[in-house]
């Protein structure tokens, strides 16, 4: 399934496999260490497409190490610097595989909720508002409209699920139930600190983060990190800040368009997803792409 230019699923024999997510494969290393790939893998409604998106993985390693790097000084990463990818895959052949699209991790435990962070009326949140004047069960002004700018940013944690079910919205007091009051106040605090930072940076860029996720995890001191992805298209909706406007959905760089294109099929949005025609593969790849040249490139 590995097209010539894209990577549908890794393959290292002489490490443990212990899984493969939507997008990521994940091996053993030792007791301390994991190793991450990021495939081209492409899911859209909790389904993971059968084709894959070339460079799709490389953008989002790029993405999410240049913030990992810039959010240092807010909150700790996973990236381990004690190993480099040629001691933990000497062979030369499996290393190109995988190749800019591996990072080697400390291994962490992760927080049972992915953490949601809104800064902008749009999506599932739209249509939440449309039905109660709230998004996920925070109250908001009455007379907003889709796309708009929230007078702040509003955390809006969900539950983890399975490959393939949907994640579910959860309340700040679920969080706590799950993780105790100081973890669940962390991950909130700094997450939208997170965003925030992002967000003011990415719009010098011309983007837009209208919404992302982090995910995190402690170490066995209870030390909380930023883990798995950070503000890449994949986690957040970008937008382009010259063709916003209000009272619309806007155009995007992440998978919006992949979403757009799916609606018009008759799908009913379970497994197997339908077969991508090339032009939509190459569409998604360009969009992540750019969003990676104006985040990063200058």
């Amino acid at each position: 399934m590995n097209a010539p230019d894209a990577l549908y699923e890794s393959s290292l024999p002489h490490l443990t496999l212990l899984g493969r997510g939507k997008v990521r494969d994940m091996y053993e290393i030792d007791d301390n260490h994991l190793l991450i790939v990021t495939t081209d893998r492409m899911s859209a409604f909790d389904v993971i497409m059968p084709d894959p998106i070339p460079g799709k993985g490389r953008v989002l390693t790029q993405v999410s190490n240049f913030w990992f790097e810039k959010m240092r000084g807010i909150i700790p990463n996973h990236l381990a610097d004690n190993l480099t990818l040629e001691q933990v895959v000497p062979d030369a052949a499996l290393r190109q595989q995988v190749e800019g699209r591996a990072i080697i991790v400390k291994r962490l435990k992760p927080l049972p909720v992915e953490a949601i962070v809104r800064g902008y009326l749009i999506g599932s949140g739209w249509k939440d508002y449309l039905a109660g004047g709230a998004v996920c069960g925070i109250k908001l002004p009455a007379g907003l409209q889709q796309a708009q700018q929230l007078p702040e940013p509003i955390y809006t944690p969900s539950s983890k699920a399975e490959v393939g079910v949907h994640d579910e919205n959860i309340s700040f007091a679920d969080t706590v139930a799950l993780m105790g009051q100081e973890i669940a106040e962390q991950v909130r605090d700094v997450s939208i600190k997170l965003y925030t930072t992002a967000a003011e940076y990415a719009r010098e860029r011309g983007i837009i983060i209208a919404d992302t996720k982090f995910e995190f995890g402690l170490d066995d001191h209870g030390k909380l990190y930023l883990i798995d992805e950070a503000l890449t298209p994949d986690s957040s909706r970008f937008w382009p800040v010259e063709q916003y406007q209000v009272g619309i959905s806007p155009p995007s760089f992440d998978k919006q368009y992949l979403r757009d294109y799916l609606e018009t099929l008759d799908w009913n949005k379970t497994a197997p997803g339908p077969k991508l025609p090339a032009e939509v593969s190459q569409k998604c790849a360009e969009k992540y792409l750019e969003a990676q040249h104006k985040l990063i490139d200058h």
